[in-house]
């Protein structure tokens, strides 16, 4: 009988290309499990260790980092190896004091960086999802497939500055006009503009974004896009 989540390992030539992996060398390699963050968009932890981040040479070794608790997720210990790590997760490597996020950068939808520790507890969401709840309440479900319950005005597409872990909300970054966004996907992925127009979507056509970059406007998704502050990002994506 089949695993119920399916195949723990992936053909190498299959592997998205940010997640850096050799692809001359074995057949397989582990692969995301069902998660928080989509499969084609997020890197399985032990991958993350071993080859993007590059701190441990063998998936032995990945192993008994992830296992001995030394890999912390937003705060949290995670010890899968297939946990996804995505867009804004924050990781901590017990032993080293480098501090890493994960962005869109360079062409990729996401590239480690070194952030100052003084970081490492606020993290950027994106809303996908609002409802209204039992008590007038809002529940608010966010890109990394974490929801709250709160009182805090937020919309579809907003940006909630959050505090890991305890997931408490410091603030809200309005998508509106002349707000800076981040591209998350697609060849301009990493680019930072300034939103010039909103165009609300129709029965056919999604709702598009005019943004300027570097003197340069183009119309793109909304849904690839990240607000990250005013005049510029309200934490270090560079």
């Amino acid at each position: 009988m089949g695993s119920i989540a399916g195949s723990k390992k992936l053909k190498r030539q299959m592997a998205p290309t940010f997640w850096g992996i050799n692809r001359k060398e074995k057949r397989f390699v582990i692969t995301v499990r069902p998660g928080s963050h989509q499969k084609n968009s997020s890197i399985p932890t032990a991958v993350l260790l071993r080859d993007t981040l590059k701190k441990v040479k063998t998936l032995r070794e990945a192993k008994s980092s992830i296992y001995g608790g030394k890999v912390k997720i937003d705060g949290v210990i995670q010890k899968s190896l297939h946990h996804s790590v995505g867009l804004m997760d924050v990781v901590e490597l017990e032993g080293i004091t480098d501090v890493y996020r994960l962005v869109p950068n360079n062409g990729k939808i996401l590239q480690p960086i070194k952030i100052d520790a003084a970081e490492k507890s606020k993290k950027l969401v994106r809303v996908k999802t609002k409802t209204t709840i039992k008590g007038g309440k809002m529940q608010l479900g966010f890109h990394d497939g974490r929801t709250i319950i709160t009182d805090v005005d937020a919309n579809i597409d907003d940006t909630c500055i959050l505090q890991i872990p305890e997931q408490k909300i410091l603030d809200v970054i309005k998508f509106e006009k002349n707000s800076q966004v981040v591209v998350t996907r697609g060849i301009n992925a990493g680019r930072i503009g300034l939103i010039n127009e909103i165009k609300e979507g129709t029965f056919t056509l999604p709702k598009r974004i005019n943004l300027l970059i570097d003197d340069k406007t183009i119309e793109i998704p909304a849904n690839i896009t990240m607000a990250v502050g005013k005049e510029k990002s309200v934490i270090q994506i560079r």
